[in-house]
């Protein structure tokens, strides 16, 4: 039985990562470097900002002329947020499982690693706004994924609003990349993952695959944390 839904939020619920990746490239222009398309989804995707910007000063001995790491992220931060406001970046289907999750009573989450602000630009105004009675966020966890940090806690905190107890068998999780999948199997849930930002064959640690959120209706999800 499916007691709660976690959801990722870049390629899950919102179509943001294209702008993530403009608004990272725009702060590491004014330090002479650029990141390729193929570089940022193959090796930084599942990275919190701060993850992100700390593994290119190592791997690329990037120069960032005193200006530390926390200034970098408030500086994409900024980038971010006047990008995400010119898109129309909801996902899809998403709208709709959600409002079947609420209505059949099964709580709905967020586990991410954008921060909260990001998030809260992302949602405000959209049709899921309120729907969430969780969100847990980069500025929330001391490991970002592959660690299993961020869905133990909002298991955690999950379990502090619903008034009723939830086990990590009976959570489901909604992912897009394999950093995710990992988190969510070593806290103990099923995972669904989503061919947003990579191929079936990269994403085939999952429970179930799926093209897109559309196909996701509330029984295969009581399936899945029945087995």
């Amino acid at each position: 039985m499916v007691k709660a839904v976690i959801f990722d939020f870049d390629g899950v619920i919102s179509d943001s990562e294209p702008c993530h990746f403009a608004a990272t490239n725009e702060v590491l222009k004014g330090f002479g470097f650029q990141l390729s398309k193929e570089e940022y989804y193959a090796e930084y995707l599942g990275f919190t900002d701060y993850e992100l910007f700390e593994a290119v000063k190592d791997r690329h001995k990037a120069d960032y002329k005193g200006i530390s790491i926390d200034q970098l992220v408030e500086k994409k931060a900024v980038a971010f947020e006047k990008l995400i406001k010119q898109i129309d970046h909801l996902i899809d289907g998403v709208s709709e499982l959600i409002g079947q999750l609420k209505n059949n009573k099964v709580n709905v989450a967020i586990n991410s690693g954008a921060s909260l602000a990001d998030i809260k630009i992302m949602l405000t105004g959209s049709a899921i706004e309120n729907s969430f009675d969780v969100i847990v966020s980069a500025d929330d966890v001391s490991q970002g994924k592959p660690h299993p940090e961020g869905y133990l806690m909002a298991l955690e905190e999950l379990n502090a609003v619903s008034g009723s107890l939830i086990l990590a068998g009976q959570c489901a999780v909604v992912e897009d990349s394999q950093w995710g999948i990992i988190s969510a199997k070593r806290a103990g849930m099923k995972v669904i993952a989503v061919t947003n930002s990579y191929s079936t064959d990269e994403l085939n640690d999952a429970d179930l695959v799926v093209d897109s959120v559309k196909q996701l209706k509330i029984g295969d999800l009581q399936r899945l944390c029945s087995a």
